[in-house]
């Protein structure tokens, strides 16, 4: 019997020597870990890792090592995922975040979680970003519209993807991420940019002689932001498909809205030519004398106002 107790008592001191053995070899995998985190972030997680699943099978012995690599380990990702976003290796930097979300989430470890959720919407604009500016104008397109239908609030990715969706001459699809844009904190710009998209279209329609289009797109487009030149527009095109009565409004607000443009005196001048085609003496006269000081209508608006005497 003592010799069964002796025999026993020499297993459990053995046993406990061998875990004694197997804590240390883990110890040293992780103490190797903290040493290469200077250096080698990816041979350090690696160690982390290794000495994570040792401590875990060491139970009670491996307790203290375990919380430590669950602590580390989250925080280690998310650090390798900043100096991808430093180097601008925005998909893998992408790919690292999610990662360190989902190992943060596992272990726990609440900061590390917050900092990576708010970080990845970050680095997936700046890649979006950096597409744009590259005038990779498809590429930006799918990157800030994964973004917008991640977040439809996300006002300025929303603009962005406005942006890149004129670039690439998408104008019904920059309008509307525009749109949304400006009900997202964003009213101001996105709408001078919607007003940009529609005097363009304006401009096009008067030049390819659909003059009706052209009216139409050009009387929008003070509807969003204020651009004389809409007007002038409008006025032309209203003037060349007889319209002369709402030539004349369009012409006015042209130059209520821009009194010192370079071309107010030959507007001025062809407004008052209106006038005396409407047998509107009065105000014929009214804007030949706005245009008898422009250098190049001058004199000629001078002698329809004598005529008109």
């Amino acid at each position: 019997m003592k010799k069964l107790v002796a025999t026993f008592a020499a297993l459990v001191v053995a046993l406990g020597s061998a875990f004694a053995q197997d804590l240390a070899a883990v110890t040293e995998i992780y103490n190797a870990g903290a040493a290469a985190i200077a250096t080698d972030k990816e041979g350090a997680l690696k160690s982390f890792e290794q000495a994570l699943t040792l401590a875990t099978a060491l139970g009670e012995e491996g307790q203290e090592v375990v919380a430590n690599c669950k602590n580390i380990i989250p925080n280690l990702k998310l650090s390798i995922a900043k100096d991808l976003v430093k180097a601008s290796k925005f998909d893998e930097a992408i790919a690292a975040l999610k990662e360190a979300s989902e190992v943060a989430e596992k272990y726990e470890a609440l900061d590390a979680l917050s900092e990576a959720g708010s970080l990845l919407p970050q680095v997936k604009m700046s890649k979006a970003t950096s597409l744009l500016n590259a005038k990779d104008y498809d590429g930006a397109i799918a990157a800030y519209k994964e973004i917008v239908d991640a977040d439809p609030t996300n006002g300025a990715a929303a603009l962005r993807l406005g942006v890149a969706y004129n670039a690439a001459n998408k104008l019904e699809e920059a309008k509307a991420a525009f749109e949304q844009a400006a009900a997202n904190g964003q009213e101001a710009t996105a709408k001078k940019q919607i007003g940009n998209i529609l005097l363009k279209e304006a401009a096009a329609s008067l030049k390819e002689k659909k003059y009706a289009d052209a009216v139409a797109a050009a009387a929008k487009v003070n509807d969003y932001t204020e651009n004389a030149q809409a007007w002038q527009v409008a006025g032309q095109a209203s003037q060349a498909a007889g319209k002369n009565a709402d030539a004349i409004k369009y012409f006015e607000k042209y130059l209520e809205a821009a009194p010192t443009a370079s071309n107010a005196g030959a507007i001025a001048f062809t407004v008052g030519a209106l006038y005396q085609q409407a047998k509107n003496n009065a105000k014929a006269k009214e804007f030949y004398t706005k245009a008898s000081s422009d250098a190049r209508y001058g004199a000629e608006a001078k002698k329809m106002l004598d005529a008109l005497k």
